[in-house]
């Protein structure tokens, strides 16, 4: 995203819209409330486990601002440069609209601070009811407050906005300092007493720990407030770390001091109280100075949301999220040298009119909360996987720890459901619904695989070393892991699929597609293009295959070249696939030649001869075994059974034919059901035909009488046979579907209980 702000602010305005945004109208209405439920001790512990989320997520912000440029958008940006477009639009949806809604929740409670003051109204003036009413309805004085922020944001801009929000900071500092200089009779008559709470002293049942949490949580979530100047800062990599950690730690010691304050001066049955404002009375001169405050902390929380809100909605708009281009326009354009987000303002301020008008606001807030866990543990995510991805290119100047980030995110993830399971469960059903709308519109952007990225190529890593010095067992159970190569990717897809379908379940397998020619800027070029075709093509079909392409002067050298190459799962490739068509035979000839040189590495060979039948309906699968090579028939059986582990072979069946002297057939018939019985193969007893051996009759005949419906014939054949027939041996079964001519280095075995290990 291209930013042509030329930011003016410092660290200050980021200190100070984090801290008027911590220190704001939970504080004056519901902290004291948490102190009388529960007591000094469990309250600082709410604060402690609070910040034990914050503060890792404060390390996060910071770690990562001072290793990237952060542009516009605060947050959003941080999460989708991370995680990329799609999670980060996906993440900032929820955030701009916890940001917008909470301009909503800071003006009307600023509505609160009004309250001492109609009640004096009310009672010098002997107000009639339905002017009371009016007035205490919290809309009278909401709408024009946020009327008055509507003026300002939109004609001043942030330069404005910034100057107001030192004047609130002011009066809100001045009014905390009225409050801890106060003095109350409780104070002076009772002794301190850490863990006295509303159920030890009246009997009245407190509430539970995690309620009272999830009532005051909100108190904490501001420090993250300022990020979101980050398009007009000077240098976001010094001011958002310095005023993001000095306003959480700062805010953490505030509310520790407060809690102190309000276990002192007050009984629990009286901060228990929620129809009036304590503080008022325990504050010096209280009945001017915290109504005062509280306008202060709310407004100024208002103002730091009204700031931040259109600044991450505009950043969206400019990474063209929404499926409208007018939208996306409208939305990121920006008035002034500063680029102000005026139409971004002006969406903002209509969500936050709506939901005042609506007045319920309180279940909403829950939402928010959860939409903020989200963010905060989706920044410790990212905190960690850079970490553990070890990327030369993440060189930050601020460096948390790799424990923090993820302890961060753990946490987030679970006080989220301790808070809330319903609101919990809510705001999970969102962030999916934001997910795969964006997915959809935006398929062209990056998705889920680059949130991973980098983790799992350290883990790929670290876990192939690690399988390297394993000290090697004796495995007698085999499981794939093919290379296949062709020169006709494109034209024939018969290869492809079938290692798609070996590798499904069972094993791996990598898929290489070769270009004839030797190694030069056009031919590397030609092969990356056919490399991204490859990978969509498996990408389509859902394989899980690796793709890779190889220029390579002579046939001979491109299967010299593979059989060296290491295993993708840190095993050793075992299983070379070839193809030819039956039509031509085109490369038949390349591959007799060179089935020497593949068997001089101990390599299991299957030739795939293709047909234009092709794989047919994926129905029957023949296997034929003989008595010149019982050394090929359990590998035979083996890929037949793991074929049928795929999708697209579940409903087929596995028939086996044998073709043996009459004398041996029913030792041979039993030899076999005895097989499958033992290997718990998924092969009928009805579907195993023992045929007798006529001298005067071919094998493939027999074959292409039996398997003229077959999808696909399993056949075994012999190198000394390849020797004495060359290709004449891949050529003399015609009229059937595709063949797959198999091969083994040395015979498998199949034990009962291990075909899966």
């Amino acid at each position: 995203m291209k930013n042509s702000r030329s930011g003016k602010l410092g660290s200050a305005p980021v200190f100070f819209t984090a801290i008027s945004t911590i220190l704001g109208a939970i504080l004056f209405l519901r902290f004291g409330f948490a102190v009388g439920q529960l007591g000094f001790i469990s309250t600082l512990l709410i604060v402690i486990i609070g910040h034990a989320v914050t503060i890792p997520t404060a390390m996060a912000i910071a770690e990562i601002a001072t290793n990237q440029k952060v542009e516009g958008g605060g947050e959003y940006f941080i999460i989708s440069r991370s995680f990329g477009l799609v999670i980060g639009s996906t993440i900032g949806l929820a955030l701009y609209l916890s940001q917008a809604i909470s301009v909503a929740f800071y003006v009307m409670a600023f509505a609160e601070a009004f309250t001492s003051l109609i009640d004096w109204l009310t009672a010098e003036f002997r107000l009639s009811e339905t002017v009371v009413t009016i007035l205490k309805t919290k809309q009278t004085i909401s709408i024009p407050a946020l009327l008055i922020l509507t003026y300002v944001m939109l004609t001043k801009g942030a330069n404005l906005g910034v100057k107001m929000l030192y004047v609130v900071v002011g009066i809100l500092a001045f009014s905390l300092v009225a409050f801890f200089c106060g003095e109350t009779e409780y104070a002076q008559t009772m002794d301190f007493d850490p863990v006295r709470s509303l159920e030890n002293t009246t009997g009245i049942p407190s509430l539970s720990f995690f309620t009272v949490f999830a009532i005051i949580f909100p108190a904490f979530t501001g420090m993250t407030a300022g990020v979101g100047l980050s398009g007009d800062l000077k240098n976001p990599g010094k001011s958002i770390p310095f005023g993001t950690m000095t306003a959480t730690i700062a805010g953490m010691l505030i509310y520790g001091l407060i809690a102190f304050k309000f276990a002192l001066s007050a009984s629990p049955a009286e901060l228990s109280d929620t129809t009036r404002i304590v503080m008022e009375d325990i504050a010096w001169q209280g009945w001017l100075l915290v109504p005062l405050g509280l306008a202060a902390a709310t407004i100024s929380s208002a103002l730091g949301s009204i700031m931040v809100a259109p600044r991450t909605l505009q950043a969206i708009a400019k990474d063209q999220i929404f499926p409208s281009i007018s939208i996306n326009h409208w939305l990121s354009r920006g008035r002034g040298e500063n680029q102000e987000p005026f139409n971004a303002s002006v969406a903002t301020i209509a969500i936050a009119a709506i939901f005042i008008i609506m007045g319920a606001i309180d279940s909403v807030a829950k939402i928010i909360s959860m939409f903020f866990m989200v963010t905060y543990g989706s920044l410790c995510l990212i905190s960690f996987l850079n970490h553990f991805a070890a990327d030369p290119s993440y060189r930050p100047r601020f460096k948390s720890r790799w424990y923090f980030s993820l302890f961060g995110a753990v946490a987030c993830l679970g006080l989220m459901f301790f808070m809330s399971p319903t609101y919990a469960f809510v705001a999970i059903t969102a962030i999916t619904a934001f997910y795969l709308f964006n997915s959809y519109y935006n398929r062209d952007k990056q998705s889920l695989a680059v949130i991973f990225q980098g983790a799992i190529f350290q883990f790929s890593r670290s876990l192939q070393v690690f399988l390297q010095k394993a000290k090697k067992e004796t495995i007698s159970t085999w499981r794939p892991s093919a290379v296949a190569i062709s020169e006709h990717s494109f034209q024939r897809l018969s290869a492809f699929d079938l290692l798609a379908w070996i590798s499904h379940k069972y094993g791996f397998g990598t898929y290489i597609h070769v270009l004839k020619g030797y190694l030069s800027k056009e031919t590397n070029a030609l092969a990356h293009q056919y490399k991204e075709r490859l990978i969509q093509m498996a990408e389509d079909k859902g394989s899980n295959i690796f793709i890779d392409t190889l220029v390579s002067p002579s046939y001979t050298s491109t299967i010299a070249q593979v059989v060296q190459l290491p295993g993708i799962a840190g095993t050793k490739n075992n299983l070379f696939i070839f193809e030819f068509s039956a039509d031509d035979g085109k490369n038949l000839h390349d591959i007799v030649d060179n089935l020497k040189l593949i068997k001089s590495v101990d390599f299991d060979v299957i030739i795939l001869r293709t047909s234009i039948r092709g794989f047919g309906l994926f129905k029957h699968i023949h296997v034929w075994i003989s008595t010149q090579d019982y050394d090929n028939a359990n590998l035979m059986i083996l890929l037949a059974y793991i074929l049928i582990g795929h999708r697209d072979w579940r409903n087929a069946e596995i028939e086996i034919y044998t073709i043996i002297p009459e004398d041996k057939m029913q030792e041979e018939r039993e030899r076999l059901s005895k097989l499958v019985e033992a290997g718990q193969l998924p092969i009928s007893s009805k579907n195993i035909t023992v045929i007798p051996q006529q001298l005067d009759v071919m094998i493939e005949t027999i074959i292409q009488e039996k398997s003229k419906d077959a999808d696909l014939c399993i056949i075994g054949f012999r190198e000394e046979t390849v020797k004495h027939d060359g290709t004449e041996l891949f050529q003399r079964i015609n009229d059937i579907g595709n063949i797959m001519y198999v091969n083994a280095a040395a015979q498998k075995v199949i034990i009962k209980n291990k075909l899966n290990t």
